[in-house]
C-alpha cells in the first residue's frame, strides 16, 4: 500500500516578502509585487518591470564566505529550504538522515553567474573565470547545497521542467516519500533569472507584458486586456513526511497530499496543445490518482500566467474535466501578484494551496477588470475569499509541454 504524506513545513521567499508570513499577507490583501527592474538598466528593453524580490540579504541565512559559491537561485532555494525545516520542526540528526531527501529544481538555472563570467572572460580572458563558476550555476546544487547545509543524506535530486519545475520536484518526493524510499523530503522550486538575458529572451519570444506603466496592473490573468506574463523570482519549498513518521515526532500538519499528475501535450515547443487537451489530462490524473471525484475539489490554483492562449486553454481544460462543477469551484491566479516564478512557481503555489486549506480562505485574481469571454470560470475577482477548502488542485504547465498538478486534501487521521 501507498504510504500517506502530509506537509509539515512551508518556506517561501517571492516578491511579496521574504518568509511565510509577508508572502500570504500581501496575497490575501490583494497586493501587487510587480515594480520597475532594478537588477539591471532596463531602458532599452521592451518589458521594463518585473516581480522581484526585494531586501534579500543572504548573508542572513547563509554563511558570507559560502555566499560567494552560489548564483542567487541557489541562494533563495538554500534561504527557503531552511524555513521550510524549521517551520516544521524535523530535526535532522544520525537517527533520521538517511531517510530525509531534497528534490528541489529550477528551470534556467545560474543566468546571473552565466552572464557575469562571460563578460569577465570577454574582457579579462579565461584566468576571470571562478573555479566555483559551474557549482554556481548548475540546477542540482540548489538541493546539493539544502542536503550539505542540513545533512539529509536521503535521495537527492533536482527536477528541470521549466514552469513546471516546483510541483513536479513535489510530486517525485511525494512518491519517493509512498513508496518507502525516504520518511520526510525537502521539495519545491527556486528561479532568480530577472536578467538581460532573461527578460531579454522572453521579450524576443513577446511572450511577456509591456505595460511599463502600470506595474501593478500588468499582470492580469483571464482579464480581456492581458498582453504577456510578468517574469517574478523567488523560492517555494514544502516539508513533506509520512504520516506515521510526522505523528510520532508530534509535527503540526498542515495538510495531507493525495494525488500527483503529469502528462505530456506533445504538440509544441511552448504553446499549449488545442483545447487544453494535455493540462485536462493531467488534472484528471492527480484526481485518479487520489480517488478523488471532480465535484470534491473546493479550489484551484490555476497556471493562470496572463498570457491569452494559456489562459483560455487552462479554462477549457477545467470544463473538461470538472463539468458542471467547474462553475462552482473557485479558480484563482496567485501570479497575478507575484508574477510567474517560472521554475519556483510550482513551490510557491502548492505552498498556496495548503494554506488556502489551512486558514479556509482564498487569495483573489487581481487586475481582473474585463473578463475574457472565453474565460467564464469563478476567478475570485480583487479580493480575497472565505470559504471551505477541504480539496485544493494546483496546476503547473511548462514549455515543451510538460504537466504538472498536485492536489492536497484537509488533513484528518
Amino acid at each position: 500500500m501507498k504510504r500517506r504524506v502530509v506537509v509539515t513545513g512551508l518556506g517561501l521567499i517571492t516578491p511579496l516578502g521574504i518568509g511565510l508570513e509577508p508572502t500570504w499577507k500581501g496575497l490575501l490583501e490583494g497586493r501587487s509585487g510587480i515594480r520597475g527592474i532594478t537588477q539591471f538598466d532596463a531602458a532599452l528593453f521592451p518589458t521594463r518591470i518585473a516581480g522581484e524580490v526585494e531586501g534579500f540579504v543572504p548573508e542572513d541565512f547563509i554563511e558570507p564566505k559560502e555566499v560567494k559559491k552560489m548564483d542567487r537561485f541557489i541562494q533563495f532555494a538554500l534561504a527557503a529550504g531552511g524555513m521550510a525545516l524549521a517551520d516544521s520542526g524535523l530535526k535532522i540528526d544520525g537517527s533520521n538522515a538517511e531517510r530525509v531527501g531534497v528534490v528541489v529544481g529550477a528551470g534556467m538555472g545560474g543566468l546571473h553567474t552565466i552572464e557575469h563570467y562571460h563578460k569577465a572572460y570577454m574582457e579579462k580572458g579565461p584566468r576571470r573565470i571562478s573555479p566555483f563558476f559551474i557549482p554556481m550555476l548548475i540546477i542540482n546544487l540548489a538541493s546539493g547545497h539544502i542536503s550539505i547545509r542540513h545533512g539529509a543524506k536521503g535521495p537527492n535530486s533536482a527536477a528541470v521542467t521549466a514552469c513546471a519545475t516546483g510541483s513536479h520536484s513535489i510530486g517525485e518526493a511525494y512518491r519517493i516519500i509512498q513508496y518507502g524510499d525516504a520518511d520526510a523530503m525537502i521539495a519545491g522550486g527556486t528561479e532568480a533569472c530577472i536578467t538581460p538575458l532573461g527578460v531579454g529572451g522572453f521579450n524576443a519570444m513577446k511572450a511577456l507584458s509591456t505595460r511599463n506603466g502600470e506595474p501593478h496592473r500588468a499582470s492580469r490573468p483571464f482579464d480581456s486586456g492581458r498582453d504577456g506574463f510578468i517574469m517574478g523570482e523567488g523560492s517555494g519549498v514544502l516539508v513533506l513526511e509520512e504520516l506515521g513518521f510526522a505523528q510520532r515526532r508530534g509535527a503540526r500538519i498542515y495538510a495531507e497530499l493525495i494525488g500527483f499528475g503529469m502528462s505530456s501535450d506533445a504538440y509544441h515547443i511552448t504553446s499549449p496543445a488545442p483545447g487544453g487537451e494535455g493540462a485536462a489530462r493531467c488534472m484528471a490524473s492527480a484526481l485518479r490518482d487520489a480517488g478523488v471525484s471532480p465535484h470534491e475539489v473546493d479550489y484551484i490554483n490555476a497556471h493562470g500566467t496572463s498570457t491569452k492562449q494559456g489562459d483560455e486553454l487552462e479554462t477549457a481544460a477545467i470544463k473538461k474535466v470538472f463539468g458542471d462543477h467547474a462553475h462552482k469551484v473557485a479558480v484563482s491566479s496567485t501570479k497575478s501578484m507575484t508574477g510567474h516564478l517560472l521554475g519556483a512557481a510550482g513551490g510557491v503555489e502548492a505552498a498556496v494551496s495548503v494554506l488556502s486549506i489551512m486558514h479556509s480562505i482564498v487569495p483573489p485574481t487581481i487586475n481582473l477588470d474585463d473578463p475574457d469571454p472565453e474565460c467564464d470560470l469563478d476567478y475570485v475577482p480583487h479580493k480575497a475569499r472565505e470559504m471551505t477548502v477541504k480539496c485544493a488542485l494546483s496546476n503547473s504547465f511548462g514549455f515543451g509541454g510538460t504537466n504538472a498538478c498536485l492536489l492536497f486534501r484537509k488533513f484528518e487521521p
